[in-house]
């Protein structure tokens, strides 16, 4: 049997083979249009009322089924883009590949790369929905939003009156025991610049790598302490310089602004390379002994190159350090009201200096909206003391919690009569599009739940078949026990 054939075979067999057929079609963030197409189509040839607003937002309305037509109308969303990542020694091309997926015991992974089972399971359990003949449910409107990932532009663009439902369920949440009621807003930071170029003084060329690091959700993962590749080289390079003198010819590290970074690359020049290629040895272990627990698989490798032709100039590869080493990163601050929540952390992202120009990314999150800009503010302080073009840009709000929402209260209860144990509902410090799109339907109740994801935007991203058996469970006891319209 194939691997697709495998997933296909999988139980609910519905979902798994629209996840097959969606994981088919290249989703990068930014340029969602063949998933839009794909989307659109398949409502199409449902016969269902189906729309795309000017953004690209999909919505597909599918009328209750017979008796339940006088229950409240209920809004299914889900995005459809995708985290790109893949592990550096895998060949594969996201802009033409499908998503090579395989079984893990009781997991679905792919090859190297992202799975997309964020947000692919949703999508693919909406569309389940839609395809059913069968499956008992009340006035339906399917909600598909485009670039989620790097913006969430897609939400931010959907205006009022395009919906008319009275309860929005989010598919979105990455553990099944979890009913999320609240989550994070979050900033953008770019930080950019050029600098003066100079011949090196070295005699000799190095290449520093850190690499697999466990990296992951920026959000939903930066609580685990797990290491930052871009923080890591600035702190190797950092210690060189003051000890060694080392003359930085160029740094990348990181891609994505919602995700750990997992690798980053640096190329200097120096005048002893044995004396270098020993201390940054010295280094790593203390590195690696510090990051056993979270990252067990972290490497960090020198070895000899040509000598860079040209490297950064004295003064900006000081004030470069230096900002870099100031940058916050992982938590700044516990919610003091929610016990173990995350209210505002930083990401720092991306690292790229080459070529006489230079450009540095964050992701500020916070569930507090003025602390969000503290923290900010604080991050683009230390980049401006380099004198760099700082800007701050899509902001996104907030989801304040709800708890005595009647939607709340009924999962809630029903997720205990099923499973025989109390279902944990909080708030997330990753973003959703649910207090987005609260600003122009304010009256829409709404909650977010899911299968168990883990190691979401990263490599090591892979949704479990149990779990995803019990939430699609839970769905449909859900959808029969919405209530009649007042």
């Amino acid at each position: 049997m194939s691997e697709n054939s495998q997933i296909r075979a999988l139980q609910p067999s519905a979902l798994w083979n629209h996840f097959t057929d969606l994981n088919a079609v290249p989703r990068p963030s930014k340029k969602e249009e063949r998933v839009i197409a794909f989307i659109k189509d398949f409502g199409e040839r449902l016969g269902l009322s189906t729309a795309t607003d000017s953004a690209g937002n999909v919505i597909i309305k599918k009328p209750a089924s017979p008796g339940m037509e006088n229950r409240k109308t209920v809004v299914l969303q889900s995005h459809l883009d995708m985290v790109h990542q893949k592990n550096s020694d895998t060949n594969f091309d996201f802009d033409t590949q499908g998503i090579e997926m395989y079984v893990d015991g009781d997991w679905v992974r792919a090859k190297g790369t992202t799975l997309g089972a964020d947000n692919g399971i949703g999508v693919a359990a909406i569309m389940s929905l839609l395809s059913s003949t069968d499956i008992p449910h009340p006035p339906i409107e399917a909600l598909f939003t485009i670039d989620e990932e790097t913006g969430m532009t897609g939400a931010f663009a959907l205006k009022g009156g395009f919906l008319a439902g009275d309860i929005l369920l989010n598919l979105d949440t990455e553990a099944d025991n979890e009913l999320t009621i609240g989550c994070a807003g979050g900033l953008d930071i770019t930080a950019t610049g050029t600098y003066a170029q100079r011949s090196p003084n070295g005699s000799a060329g190095l290449q520093i790598s850190v690499k697999g690091l466990t990296g992951g959700h920026s959000g939903g993962d930066i609580h685990l302490g797990r290491g930052n590749a871009n923080k890591i080289m600035n702190r190797l390079l950092t210690v060189l310089d003051r000890e060694l003198v080392v003359e930085i010819a160029s740094v990348t590290g990181g891609s994505l602004r919602n995700a750990i970074p997992r690798e980053s690359v640096a190329n200097i020049a120096v005048k002893d390379a044995a004396k270098v290629t020993k201390r940054v040895s010295e280094l790593a272990a203390d590195i690696m002994d510090e990051y056993a627990i979270t990252d067990p698989q972290l490497s960090i490798t020198c070895t000899t190159i040509d000598v860079p032709s040209a490297v950064a100039s004295h003064e900006f590869q000081e004030k470069m350090l230096r900002a870099l080493y100031a940058c916050p990163n992982g938590i700044y601050r516990m919610s003091p009201s929610i016990g173990g929540l995350v209210q505002s952390s930083n990401n720092l992202a991306k690292v790229s200096i080459q070529n006489g120009s230079f450009n540095f990314q964050c992701l500020t999150r916070s569930s507090v909206d003025s602390e969000k800009y503290d923290v900010a503010n604080a991050i683009s302080s230390s980049f401006e003391l380099m004198n760099a073009d700082v800007t701050q840009g899509n902001a996104y709000p907030g989801w304040q919690p709800q708890p005595d929402s009647a939607i709340v209260r009924l999962m809630s209860s029903l997720y205990k009569e099923m499973f025989n144990e109390d279902a944990h509902v909080n708030a997330v410090h990753a973003g959703l599009e649910c207090g987005i799109l609260g600003t122009n339907y304010p009256g829409m109740q709404m909650i977010s739940f899911g299968p168990n994801i883990t190691g979401a935007h990263s490599p090591d991203e892979r949704v479990q078949i149990s779990s995803v058996q019990k939430f699609w469970k839970y769905l449909l006891e859900t959808l029969n026990r919405i209530p009649t319209r007042a």
